[in-house]
């Protein structure tokens, strides 16, 4: 599945995303780690994603990015606030929900796990179940929105049914946050987790926790490694404004261009009115051109969509002749129904999802008509 990366080529994935000039520009000036400049600079967005998250330091809530992939952030939290004689319960309907059951068990953590169909929802008297009768479980997580599927879990119930039972809650938040409105003062959240690269338009380099600081405080002295200690970056952060090891300077200077455009695009809002409008217009196009969704309209986020693949269907065939038009896609990650992916977030727009349908509808000899004019994004 190789293409030529020196052309300029849109991504239709859940993240790395196509980005904008801007964002990409941002990178050109080089920063020390220790400058003034680069300190303030993290110290506005750290600020920054608190608001965006609705919720402020006086309210008691703290931003701890963490050097690496999305996957750092989550091993990160999860290796540093459950208590060495706590117990995980993680709430799985799809990859990444396992993915955290891996980590915790290669930390020696003890964790459980409530796992649901990938095309499901959790059953949330499973949940209840469970929490009620199992006093050992000091933490829950779960993912928000899941990109096995696409699927978009029930937060808000989650997180008050966790609440109600005296237990932490962890969230990835990962393809979710920034795309779609998450309100921490107001959903019983302890500790999320999200990146530069997903729905907030950024480049891949780091993730970041928002946390409520009194359950950061109870973690101190249960991290499992050094580079990942969640108390320890937070620690430093604080006293220096400086990471403990060296940050992706340019990564960081990116992501505050890519914040700086979500404030001009209207706020999330905005934001997921166009990844909203990307998906309604893919599903419609792609239903003329044969292809069936996965999930019901009710349970489909505007992240990433799983479509079915029909009978005898070629997706490699299908990939190698959109790589070569520059659209990139994604193969299915189910268990068992051949599928394949395709992204509406990042720096796209419903005309770019028209120009991937016409090339689908070449592709397959079919065209698709039910779609807006394919004027594409200022990039």
């Amino acid at each position: 599945m190789k293409t030529d990366d020196r052309q300029p080529h849109l991504l239709f994935t859940p993240g790395p995303l196509s980005t904008s000039t801007g964002v990409k520009e941002a990178m050109l000036t080089d920063y020390g780690s220790r400058e003034p400049t680069f300190i303030n600079l993290v110290s506005e967005i750290r600020s920054e994603l608190l608001e965006i998250a609705g919720v402020s330091y006086a309210a008691g809530f703290e931003v701890i990015p963490m050097q690496g992939s999305g996957t750092f952030g989550i091993e990160s939290v999860i290796g540093s606030v459950v208590p060495r004689n706590g117990k995980l319960l993680v709430i799985v309907n799809g990859a990444y929900g396992r993915r955290m059951v891996q980590i915790a068990e290669c930390l020696g953590i003890d964790v459980d796990l409530l796992e649901f169909p990938e095309t499901e929802n959790p059953d949330e008297t499973l949940i209840e179940n469970r929490l009620a009768g199992d006093d050992s479980i000091t933490h829950v997580a779960v993912v928000h929105c899941e990109t096995t599927t696409g699927i978009l879990n029930p937060l808000n119930s989650i997180s008050e049914l966790v609440a109600r039972h005296g237990k932490s809650l962890i969230v990835d938040a990962m393809s979710s946050f920034g795309g779609i409105a998450i309100d921490l003062g107001k959903t019983k959240i302890d500790f999320l987790i999200s990146s530069s690269n997903k729905c907030l338009e950024g480049v891949p380099g780091f993730a970041f926790a928002i946390a409520r600081r009194s359950q950061l405080e109870e973690s101190r002295g249960s991290a499992r490694s050094v580079s990942l200690d969640l108390v320890a970056q937070f620690d430093a952060l604080e006293k220096t404004g400086q990471f403990r090891f060296t940050p992706p300077t340019h990564v960081f200077a990116a992501f505050r261009r890519a914040l700086i455009e979500l404030r001009e695009e209207g706020g999330i809002p905005a934001r997921n009115r166009r990844y909203r409008e990307n998906l309604d217009t893919l599903v419609e196009g792609m239903r003329e051109l044969g292809f069936n969704c996965l999930l019901p309209a009710e349970l489909r986020s505007p992240v990433i969509t799983t479509f079915i693949e029909p009978d005898g269907f070629d997706f490699e065939a299908l990939y190698e002749n959109l790589a070569a038009k520059q659209f990139i896609i994604y193969p299915g990650k189910l268990s068992e129904t051949p599928s394949f992916r395709i992204g509406t977030i990042g720096k796209i727009n419903s005309g770019d999802i028209s120009r991937l349908l016409a090339a689908i509808g070449e592709f397959t000899g079919r065209a698709a008509t039910a779609h807006h004019e394919p004027t594409g994004l200022v990039r």
